[in-house]
């Protein structure tokens, strides 16, 4: 399995001939999607989906069941649950979670599932559901207006990956990147600072 990463949340996923995109929001690249055979779309925000990119890509989407995305109407989209098993691009996945973190409280949060790719990759969206499946590498958000640094750390540590990357980062200034990146590297085994473009 062959991982890219893109700006933000967005990450590219080959295997076997298939090419899942995750997440490809307004703020990464829209090579990401050259060649995609379907995307997973973790949540409604549109850091995490740029619905006029999708809909001139027509290629499968699969978002959380309750998800608001009228604009994709027209396209082929799969409404997918926490708990669902399916196949995306050739590639089995399964939906875990279903909401995303609280932001502040009294704000309306929305539907939002973490999807763990080919029974080893875990994209957890902007949430910290700790999936109930093993979980080889994992892609840890950075930063968010519903994350404090030491919950990632604390979500990277219950889910035990040996690999994790960094998601969910397109906020933080350099002086911030370094910040996180070094508190990442002390605490989480396997952490490799991945950035935009560079594979794992």
């Amino acid at each position: 399995m062959r991982i890219t990463r893109f700006t933000h949340a967005c990450v590219r996923v080959e295997h076997d001939g298939g090419v899942l995109v995750i997440d490809p929001g307004t703020w990464s690249e829209p090579r990401a999607l050259v060649g995609a055979d379907a995307v997973l779309v973790t949540h409604e925000h549109t850091d995490h989906i740029d619905v006029l990119r999708l809909a001139g890509l027509g290629v499968p989407v699969y978002a959380p069941e309750g998800a608001r995305l009228p604009d994709l109407a027209p396209l082929p989209v799969t409404r997918v649950r926490a708990g669902e098993r399916f196949t995306a691009a050739g590639i089995p996945v399964s939906a875990h979670g279903g909401r995303h973190a609280a932001i502040h409280e009294g704000q309306p949060d929305c539907p939002n599932l973490g999807y763990l790719i080919g029974g080893e990759l875990y994209h957890p969206g902007d949430a910290l559901h700790v999936p109930d499946e093993p979980v080889r590498t994992l892609l840890v958000p950075a930063q968010g207006s519903w994350l404090r640094l030491d919950e990632a750390i604390r979500f990277a540590g219950a889910v035990g990956a040996a690999a994790a990357y960094p998601i969910h980062d397109a906020q933080l200034n350099d002086r911030g990147l370094a910040s996180v990146a070094g508190w990442f590297a002390e605490t989480i085994p396997g952490y490799r600072h991945l950035l935009p473009g560079d594979t794992a």
